[in-house]
């Protein structure tokens, strides 16, 4: 990044994404700002706000701007208490400010139902269930506590039940109802009467779960003889739709019937457009989540293929990420932010909180709200709504 001082403003000269450069100019125009005055208070807040998630920069073309004087000097200042590049810094501001200023021209269609999130991977132990939670709390977190303030439903669909236990709610017995009875027409009364709010006050009522349940073990065996097994999860799920904005849906490690099931359901509706809904893939930067991932994305595709439906990859998520481990994890994340469809929407730091939260039966947001994690969270749940 370079500068030159010309009267009251200097000129910055950096790079930025053509996407997010398109995106600014747009959206300052619609609220009559003058983009110089959008960007300069874009690293304002920035600076403001703590760690965000990593914005894909590679392959961005130069970009100028004029600042105020001294605000390059205090950008370059933050950038480095954050060990961020001025890149990534300005990125991350753009982004940041795209958020805290949506288009007065978009158009908010009213359906019957919520947008999906289905948290997928094959692989066990890539952070699916702490990437549920945490971004579910998001949506639903009070807009003054830098939340979306969105009516949630987390919808714990793998039989091992760590979404459920996590957040401190107990599984639902083997003997009562259950989302898998209701999914094979087994379901005794109101699936609704399953759900439990999550209580804290920074969720106000906005936060609920539909807890696990061991039955999901034989669900697959099940569904082999269900009539058009691949929509069951949407049939048992349609009664709650009206009641939420979003609805999360945590999968289990695994690549069977019940996941065709989760797939099918985060399938773009005719009345959406794309990216509405989808599939999110939380990684980690190592060799066998590669493998897992072509996994998924194979069954993914034979799906499309197989069922005529479109089905939007949201991004992959790299969870659990520390550059520390060396060579390993840093070449693994190139090779994710190589692919670029799906692209890599956040990476989230390993830190002890996520791991102190679990063991406290606490959201990660109620737990720790600053920290770095929980930030990243609120993020990817914004670059994701």
């Amino acid at each position: 990044m370079a500068s030159s001082s010309p009267g009251e403003r200097e000129k910055v000269t950096s790079k930025l994404p053509a996407q997010l450069r398109a995106r600014i100019k747009v959206r300052a125009a619609e609220h009559s700002i003058d983009i110089q005055d959008a960007i300069a208070h874009a690293l304002v807040r920035w600076a403001q706000v703590g760690a965000l998630a990593k914005v894909d920069t590679s392959k961005a073309p130069p970009f100028s701007t004029w600042l105020p004087q001294g605000a390059y000097e205090e950008f370059k200042t933050a950038c480095s208490k954050r060990g961020v590049s001025y890149i990534q810094g300005l990125a991350q501001a753009v982004e940041l400010w795209l958020t805290e200023h949506p288009s007065p021209q978009e158009e908010h269609m009213t359906t019957t139902h919520p947008k999906r999130r289905i948290m997928a991977n094959q692989k066990g132990g890539v952070g699916k269930t702490a990437l549920s939670a945490g971004v579910g709390q998001a949506y639903a977190e009070d807009p003054a506590l830098d939340g979306l303030g969105l009516r949630v439903l987390l919808v714990d669909f793998d039989p091992q039940g760590h979404l459920t236990t996590q957040l401190g709610v107990d599984p639902l017995g083997l003997d009562s109802d259950s989302l898998v009875k209701h999914m094979t027409g087994e379901g005794r009364g109101e699936l609704s009467s399953l759900v439990v709010p999550i209580e804290d006050e920074r969720f106000a009522d906005r936060l609920h779960l539909l807890p696990a349940c061991a039955d999901g073990f034989v669900l697959d065996v099940k569904l082999s003889t269900t009539r058009a097994r691949e929509s069951a999860l949407e049939r048992a799920l349609e009664p709650l739709e009206g009641d939420y904005d979003i609805i999360v849906v945590d999968c289990p490690p695994s690549l069977g019937l019940a996941m065709d099931t989760a797939i099918h359901y985060g399938r773009r509706r005719p009345e959406e457009k794309a990216g509405d809904s989808g599939v999110v893939i939380p990684v980690q930067a190592e060799d066998s989540s590669a493998d897992a991932f072509t996994l998924l994305t194979g069954q993914i595709e034979d799906l499309r293929q197989d069922l005529r439906v479109e089905i939007d990859y949201l991004g992959l998520v790299v969870n659990m990420y520390d550059g520390r481990r060396g060579y390993i994890a840093t070449s693994s994340l190139k090779e994710w932010e190589s692919i670029g469809d799906p692209a890599v929407v956040a990476v989230v730091p390993d830190r002890k909180e996520q791991r102190e939260a679990v063991r406290s039966k606490q959201g990660l947001l109620v737990y720790d709200p600053g920290c770095a994690q929980s930030v990243a969270m609120r993020q990817i749940a914004r670059t994701l709504s």
